[in-house]
């Protein structure tokens, strides 16, 4: 938090005392010399800032003395074991590569033997430092080992920016690899997965571990080796849609994941936080779209807000109103917009939403005909993703686009039961310690503060208030001028596409060059290369909140960086094979659609090469074109080339070792003059971050101040805020509003204690209300992940069986299915003689054929003889003595069929009433929300309702694959006849003999007519969500 915001109470306290609200307004103080007192109390401009600054270090100082710096205890903590890694360190640099590699030979060779991780930690640590060292050129500081330290005991480690946390991985999962169990690093995005699996991966395979690496579009077999190796860089996504996908699995041989074993998360906050909300859902195609989504668009076109409609931000719900309605219905020719054969409303309320609460360039962009959603919290496009119940539908009508199919649930998980999966879990970030009571209440992970390498010389300046948009605006404006005029880099933060550019437009107006950095897909695929000249002296930034997650700013600009971006421009072309279809990258900022989509922005390097070294890039790329074929090798291959070259890892290839002789004169070509320009940067004050509004979420509001001044270097932020900003307005509360209307001047700034305490208090309170939302997710998503959690093991054991297992199965499911028969048909209460025994002899014989020559005489007897017992005893085993005879005689037909057409049924059954289980419940969740009224808790009733729904699927699964055995009927296949072969149902068509059907109902003692029941079974086709 920043040194005024801190001393937020203070201010207050001394505004109430003064009775009296100030406003700083520049050349106008001919109002404040009222007296002579008043003007000594009042002091000139910036002496409050200063005033301020000393009160919050002596606040600071005295909290120190209270509570203990977090940070200082951290190292306290760990200073023992930090201590030993740097002992050891002289005689592990004395090894040779090969003796270092052979470290882990030996170490996994202790761990088989049964040592404990923890025992090896010191030795393991002080190995991969030092192959940092030789790889990398990197040799993690002492805060780094401590960082490595928490995550190894599943912890969260809060890192500063700028602290190296990327490389603070590759130490607990070296040491947790070392037990074969693989280990998964998991990022936010497919760029950062193949970065740090190309550049912290070369630590890993120099001491002879493997990497895999996962990225979206990947085939199935290589999401299977990447997976087995024993790091693996995956993003959050990709690893939960793989768990579904795992989970929808027809054969083991389909299966992708190993059992889960440790993981590391990267951006902690973003992924258990953020994205907390948004469930991962895999669906299948539905219903073809419906007309009502085109007329409903243009209804809602029509209507006016707070006569038809009233929209409610805080909770982004809309409610119509009487005439709304009536205007509806008239519209329609309908006379209930709520009756559930036609369900109007649905269709209102989406179009309503997607036109007042889905804006376009904030929540979602168009590309290529289609509605991309925009993550709220990293402003990355969600490629693949689709919002649920309609309402993605309903944009799509807003804008005109093609609609797309609707669809149904087949699998869903969220981030909060998914990542609880993990028997052990840790995780790093630069902003956690104000999330500490979620971390702890909802993952069962606690935060551990680590110190930097150097103390913060950052800058935070008091928040700027206008008391309207306009005015802040122009301050922006004047303020970004100020500071490119002195020559400092300048990074912008925004909260959406809209607002970014915006800014550019007023700047464009100026005459000031910037960078734009949102979700737009041509700026997207420029995001290293923008945030590597961010720190560059005059450089301008205009970035929506994914600026800079996982990529450093560098004052000066990042040498190494350019340089290797230099060699990937002049090899990647030459060696990369042209893909199917191969079509550029359009960037229209480049040149066209045509353009290189390796090629960089005119202007990217901070210097033009030499002749000689220009000479050398040009036979580096020749000799790695011999070695390694002209266009002949995948992009993935490609970069992971180029990463390994472009580092110190020993080799001999002739291809690699003339690439790295190339780079190693770029760099120092590049780094002569962004060395000289980071002295005069570090000069005029470093980079200067301001931020155009405060977000829902002090973290994130800390990340963009946290670009700035990173390992010691100096730096400055400054916050320019509006009464009229969405959160303010929004959650702001009465006293807020009252200084709306209180203050009347536009493009002055506010400067009041009790302003300040009221934008903090509302920040506040969106964290606790979205908090709220998360832990009331949390605690309804806990009833149906413990259902998950049951269902997907016994689907998992039932795809891994022997046959041996699904007989045994199978004779249960008999069983436990005359019971059901039984039960329903039959009273004890009632005398034996009263019983339909009638009824339950024809029930019988309609479950299963083989039992059609029961009678009621037979079970009169049996029920004489042993009451309900018997009779039960009785058909349970000609029930088990039906399915040994089916079995038999499918085994005759083909070997082996018996035991492939059980698995099927288990299988299919099982995802097919999982998947109206899903709806079901998503159902009753909105109903129990009325109970409330009744004095009732709506999360108990939930969970009863659920426990109810879930014990009922599973005995109707049971019921109708001992049913479909029972029916099954193996036919020869007839495109084969001469081979006579009879196949089992697989996939879509399991209508080859198989009867895999619904069971009947288990009755209720009376007679019933006879029935033929038989059913195909088809998986569906599924896709993202």
């Amino acid at each position: 938090m920043s040194s005024a915001a801190s001393a937020a109470p203070a201010l207050a306290a001394r505004a109430a005392v003064a009775g009296k609200t100030r406003i700083r307004a520049g050349k106008n103080r001919a109002h404040a010399n009222a007296t002579a007192t008043a003007a000594r109390r009042r002091p000139v401009r910036g002496a409050p800032l200063r005033c301020d600054a000393i009160f919050d270090q002596l606040k600071k100082g005295v909290d120190g003395l209270m509570k203990g710096d977090p940070s200082a205890k951290t190292a306290a903590r760990y200073k023992d074991r930090v201590d030993a890694i740097n002992a050891l360190a002289p005689a592990i640099a004395k090894l040779s590569d090969d003796e270092l590699r052979a470290k882990t030979t030996e170490l996994q060779g202790k761990v088989r033997a049964g040592a404990d991780l923890d025992s090896l930690l010191v030795e393991a640590f002080a190995v991969v430092r030092e192959a940092s060292d030789r790889v990398l050129g990197l040799r993690p500081f002492d805060v780094q080992l401590i960082g490595g330290m928490i995550l190894h005991e599943g912890q969260i480690a809060e890192m500063r920016t700028g602290e190296g946390k990327t490389l603070v991985s590759a130490l607990p999962a070296y040491l947790n690899a070392l037990g074969g169990k693989g280990v998964h690093v998991v990022t936010v995005n497919d760029y950062l997965a193949r970065r740090d699996c190309e550049w912290i991966g070369q630590v890993h395979k120099f001491l002879g571990l493997t990497c895999g690496l996962i990225q979206a579009g990947m085939a199935e077999e290589e999401r299977r080796e990447g997976y087995s190796s024993d790091v693996t860089y995956v993003t959050n996504s990709e690893l939960g849609f793989d768990y579904l996908r795992d989970n929808l699995a027809q054969s083991p041989a389909e299966l992708v994941l190993r059992d889960f074993n440790f993981c590391v998360i990267d951006e902690v906050d973003s992924i258990l936080i953020d994205e907390a909300r948004t469930p991962l859902i895999i669906s299948g195609i539905a219903d073809k779209p419906s007309e009502r989504y085109i007329q409903s668009a243009k209804i809602a076109d029509a209507f006016e807000k707070d006569y038809h409609y009233k929209v409610d931000e805080k909770q982004k719900s809309i409610l119509l109103t009487e005439e709304g309605y009536e205007a509806a219905e008239d519209l329609l020719q309908v006379d209930d917009l709520y009756d559930p054969r036609t369900q109007w409303a649905l269709y209102i309320i989406n179009a309503l939403k997607a036109k007042e609460l889905q804006l376009k360039d904030v929540n979602y962009i168009i590309k290529s005909n289609e509605v991309i959603i925009v993550d709220e919290f990293t402003g990355r496009t969600m490629v693949g993703r689709r919002w649920s119940d309609g309402l993605h539908q309903a944009v799509e009508a807003k804008e005109g686009l093609p609609i797309q199919n609707e669809t149904v649930t087949i699998a869903s998980v969220t981030y909060q039961a998914f990542f609880r999966t993990f028997p052990k879990l840790g995780g790093m970030t630069g902003t956690a310690e104000t999330e500490l009571t979620e971390f702890n209440n909802i993952y069962d992970l606690s935060v551990q503060v680590v110190p930097t390498n150097r103390s913060v010389a950052r800058e935070d300046s008091q928040d700027v208030v206008f008391r309207n948009e306009p005015g802040k605006w122009n301050a922006v404006r004047r303020e970004i001028a100020r500071m490119h005029k002195k020559g400092r880099p300048v990074l912008v933060g925004t909260t959406s596409v809209e607002r970014s550019e915006e800014i550019g437009r007023l700047l464009d107006e100026d005459g000031i060059g910037y960078e734009l950095l949102n979700a737009k897909p041509e700026n997207v695929e420029r995001e290293a290369e923008i945030v590597a000249q961010s720190g560059r002296k005059g450089a301008v930034t205009i970035a929506t909140n994914m600026a800079g997650r996982g990529t450093d700013i560098l004052l000066g600009g990042n040498a190494e960086f350019m340089a290797r971006l230099k060699i990937r421009e002049a090899l990647l072309p030459k060696i990369v094979e042209p893909e199917e279809g191969d079509i550029a990258f359009e960037k229209k900022s480049l040149g066209g659609a045509n353009a290189d989509k390796w090629k960089v922005k005119d202007g990217l390097y901070p210097c033009d090469l030499s002749p000689a070294t220009e000479a050398l890039l040009k036979s580096a790329v020749d000799t790695a074109v011999d070695a390694w074929g002209a266009r002949s090798i995948g992009a993935f291959d490609a970069e992971d080339k180029l990463s390994f070259a472009c580092e110190k890892a020993p080799t001999e290839e002739p291809g690699t070792l003339a690439i790295r002789e190339a780079f190693n004169e770029i760099e120092k070509e590049f780094k002569a003059v962004t060395s000289a320009e980071k002295v005069e940067v570090v000069g005029l004050g470093g980079l200067h971050v301001v931020g155009t509004e405060r977000h829902e979420s002090r973290r994130v509001d800390n990340q963009l101040r946290g670009r700035a001044g990173r390992q010691g270097d100096p730096g400055s932020t400054r916050y320019f805020l509006s009464l009229e900003d969405n959160l303010f307005r929004i959650f702001g509360g009465e006293k807020i509003q009252s200084l709306m209307s209180a203050f009347q001047i536009d493009d002055m700034p506010i400067e009041s204690g009790m302003l300040t305490s009221s934008l903090d208090t509302a920040q506040k309170k969106v964290e606790t209300y979205f908090y709220d939302i998360r832990k009331q997710l949390f605690d309804y998503d806990a009833v149906l992940n413990s259902q998950r959690e049951k269902i997907y093991f016994e689907r998992r054991r039932a795809l891994s069986a022997k046959p041996e297992d699904l007989q045994q199965q199978m004779l249960e499911y008999a069983e436990l299915t005359v019971d059901d028969i039984v039960n329903a048909n039959l009273d004890p209460s009632v005398a034996p003689s009263e019983w339909p025994l009638k009824g339950l002899a024809e029930k019988m014989a309609q479950y299963c054929y083989f039992m059609a020559d029961i009678d009621e005489a037979d079970l009169r007897a049996k029920a004489d003889e042993g009451g309900i017992d018997g009779v039960r005893d009785y058909l349970v085993k000609r029930g088990k003595d039906a399915y040994v005879t089916k079995r038999q005689e499918v085994e005759a037909a083909q070997p082996g069929l018996m035991g492939e057409a059980e698995r099927f049924f288990v299988l299919s059954q099982t995802d097919n009433l999982w998947k109206e289980h899903l709806q079901a419940i998503k159902f009753v969740q909105q109903a129990v929300g009325l109970r409330g009224y009744a004095q009732k808790d709506p999360l108990i009733e939930y969970k009863l309702e659920g426990y109810n729904l879930f014990v009922e699927m599973m005995a109707q699964i049971r019921r109708n694959v001992i049913y479909s055995v029972y029916q099954f009927q193996p036919k020869r296949v007839k495109e084969n006849p001469a081979e006579a072969q009879v196949e089992p149902p697989q996939g879509s068509s399991a209508d080859a003999g198989a009867a895999e059907g619904e069971f009947p109902e288990v009755g209720d003692g009376q007679p019933v007519e006879a029935e033929v029941v038989t059913a195909s079974a088809g998986k569906g086709s599924r896709k993202k969500k």
